[in-house]
């Protein structure tokens, strides 16, 4: 395994979050031992998961349901809790749909060899597909519960209701609940399939949907109770220690493991460039590592540094046709403009950097594999595992606990390759944690690039051409929302020095902050305010609400009469849509000219996401893509020299602290009358270009480069 192995580009991100489901079988005995007593429900229904029969035929599933004997319900999803709070939202829509407190709701998330896989946790699909899927299969198992009650008492099914999971309407002394729908008594009724059709519950009478309720097992891990990735432990459990490359590209040449292998109980291994060790202690697995490093020689491999970045990736864009989009005549446009702009935008490759790096343990039983590890895509952990130990889909099984973050950079599994090779090896479970500097080093970085902006003014100040070219950090957002007929938008890959994947919000972030960073330039030019501006330019009413709600709540019109010149105080704003939310910000940013450095001062966020589900943890959400785009904004930057990361430890590489928050303010705008939607990528975007644009306010200097930095000022 190598690194170029688990490159890929943007468009093929879009496309790996769209993979293939599947059907895994387990026995109903496994099942029950895990569960317990009860009846287990495959619902039915059209248009749910497409799923793989074993003749090969699609098969659709809403859900799956467990009933235990005393009415507790599980409920069964392949999607991961990496602390977006979705163990909560999915429990609040099982419960809303059964009708049952949420106390009574359980969910087995992303175990492979006991859920439906409907997906990843990747692309904010959480919400707008897995929450209506099990929606739908919940309130399927009520109506369940509803026509069975009705036949077991002869009474009409349309007369009946269910509350706190009890069926209402049967007469005086009658009682029928989940917990008897378990019993063996009404196992033939449950043999008959359910109608299609079944209605979920409309927005208007949520109960449990729209509250702002509690996140689920919260006491445990304020109490430390949980149980993350990295704190699984298996009977005679070995710690792996892997011996990395001295730097990108490099390759190894020799290496002598006899001074590893004659340190007690040790395991070593050596399989092409992989070698690791496994010992009873991570001391003892690093004393091994250690003890044969002495002995490697490496052939290395020419390499860019993050100095050379910008020119490398124009220098080395694919010959392969780019994304085009073009729309209206933009070339003739641009010709009879007005007023014409060219600027471009640099972004920086930054990591994800987790609470948790990537932990796996990994342990080996009658030719079957079994690895726990922190991974937002568990089935193609799965295939992974499946392709490099040449196993069928039967003989492995990957188990997620809920998992300490993940900002879509956990879709790949070479830690759990790395824990099965050793577990192969030692014949014992092993466990491997990657250190902080392995995450900073090996893992995948959110993708640098490079874009270009061009817009064109008529003499009345309207956009008329519009062009957006970006080079290699991908093609999602790259659209300009705002209304002009003529327009054009590139996105071309890149050669690039460090291996990229999947992050918060993907390119959104960078063709936002070019984008928005620009418009202010153009508001500049057209002399006319910024939020008016970009008003004009604006047909869609949705972004146009939340643009107007943050300008309001900050008090937009009073500030910016304000810092009309130069300041020590600027402000500023930026807008955005994708994945069908929508988002705006305001920034306002203090100078301390004799310093020459700046600080945040406060951010107010407007957000629209379709009808809200849970509140609480929405505001959470805005609050933390918020603090995680600051320091993409501010501090945030891989920096590399001959192969090497020359900032690999959180001393080196600055993540917000609590001193960098600023004051934060949300306005939630709520829409029940459309579709929820994720909320856990888009309000990532505006921070940065609002910040941006501040400090032009204050200093009239422009900023074009994520992070930002300039000669003069710098944060501080």
């Amino acid at each position: 395994m190598n690194a170029r192995e688990l490159e890929f580009t943007e468009p093929e991100r879009y496309e790996l979050y769209e993979g293939p489901y599947y059907h895994f079988e387990i026995t109903r005995r496994d099942f029950v031992q895990v569960l317990g007593a009860g009846i287990l429900l495959s619902i039915a229904l059209p248009g749910a998961f497409a799923q793989r029969s074993r003749a090969d035929r699609p098969v659709r599933l809403a859900q799956r349901l467990h009933i235990g004997a005393d009415g507790t319900i599980t409920v069964l999803t392949s999607k991961v809790e990496v602390g977006q709070g979705s163990r909560t939202q999915l429990t609040q829509a099982a419960a809303e749909e059964l009708r049952v407190p949420i106390e009574r709701i359980r969910f087995v998330m992303a175990d492979t060899a006991m859920v439906p896989d409907d997906g990843g946790t990747a692309g904010s699909r959480t919400t707008p597909s897995t929450v209506p899927a099990i929606r739908k299969g919940c309130a399927a198992a009520r109506q369940l519960l509803i026509d069975t009650a009705a036949t077991a008492f002869e009474v009409d099914a349309k007369a009946l209701s269910v509350r706190d999971g009890v069926v209402e309407g049967l007469g005086a002394g009658r009682k029928f609940s989940y917990a008897d729908l378990a019993s063996e008594k009404h196992a033939k009724a449950l043999e008959r399939d359910v109608a299609p059709g079944v209605a979920v519950t409309e927005v208007a009478h949520w109960r449990v949907l729209g509250t702002p309720v509690p996140r689920v097992a919260a006491a445990d891990i304020v109490t430390g109770a949980h149980r993350y990735p990295s704190d699984i432990r298996r009977p005679g459990m070995l710690y792996g220690r892997v011996l990395r490359r001295p730097s990108y590209g490099a390759e190894l040449e020799e290496i002598d493991l006899t001074a590893a292998k004659a340190l007690q109980n040790v395991t070593a291994v050596r399989d092409g460039d992989f070698v690791g060790f496994a010992a009873a202690t991570s001391f003892e697995a690093e004393e091994a590592r250690d003890a044969a490093a002495k002995t490697a020689k490496w052939k290395t491999a020419p390499h860019p540094s993050s100095e050379e970045l910008y020119a490398h990736l124009r220098a080395h864009a694919s010959s392969q046709r780019p994304r085009r989009d073009a729309r209206g005549t933009p070339e003739e446009a641009f010709k009879g403009a007005a007023r014409t702009l060219r600027e471009t935008y640099n972004i920086a490759y930054i990591q994800h950097a987790p609470m948790e790096p990537r932990a796996a343990v990994a342990e080996w039983s009658d030719g079957k594999l079994t690895v726990w590890t922190g991974t937002q895509q568990p089935s193609r952990v799965m295939d992974e595992l499946q392709r490099t130990f040449r196993l069928s889909r039967d003989q492995v099984r990957v188990i997620v606990p809920d998992t300490g973050g993940g900002f879509g950079g956990k879709h790949s599994g070479e830690v759990a390759v790395e824990a099965a090779r050793l577990a192969q090896a030692a014949k014992k479970p092993v466990s491997v944690r990657w250190s902080r500097e392995d995450e900073f080093t090996w893992a995948y970085f959110r993708p640098a690039g490079v874009i270009d902006v061009a817009g064109a003014l008529d003499d009345k100040g309207m956009l008329v051409a519009w062009e957006h070219v970006n080079f290699n950090s991908g093609p999602s957002a790259i659209a300009t929302p705002y209304a002009v007929a003529n327009s054009v938008t590139e996105f071309k890959s890149c050669d690039q020095p460090l291996r990229s994947g999947s992050y918060r919000a993907l390119a959104s972030t960078a063709n936002a902050f070019a984008r928005e960073s620009f418009m202010d330039e153009l508001a500049a030019a057209a002399d006319v305010d910024p939020l008016e501006f970009r008003l004009r330019q604006l047909n869609n009413e949705r972004l146009r609400g939340v643009l107007v709600a943050a300008a309001e709540k900050f008090g937009w019109k009073s500030a910016w009469k304000k810092n009309s010149s130069a300041q020590k105080v600027g402000i500023g704003l930026a807008c955005g849509t994708e994945k069908g939310s929508y988002v705006a910000c305001c920034a306002r940013i203090k100078v301390n000219q004799s310093a020459g450095t700046f600080k945040v001062l406060d951010v107010c966020e407007a957000f629209e996401c379709g009808a809200i589900q849970n509140p609480a943890n929405l505001k959470a959400q805005v609050e933390g893509c918020i603090i995680q785009g600051l320091g993409g904004a501010l501090t945030e930057e891989m920096r590399f020299k001959d192969g090497k990361i020359l900032n690999a430890k959180f001393s080196q590489y600055h993540v917000p602290r609590f001193k960098d928050v600023p004051k934060v303010e949300t306005v939630l705008v709520n829409r029940p009358d459309l579709p929820s939607v994720g909320a856990g990528e888009t309000p990532i975007i505006g921070i940065a270009p609002a910040i941006a644009n501040a400090l032009y306010n204050a200093t009239q200097t422009r900023i074009r480069s994520l992070p930002i930095r300039d000669a003069k000022y710098k944060y501080s």
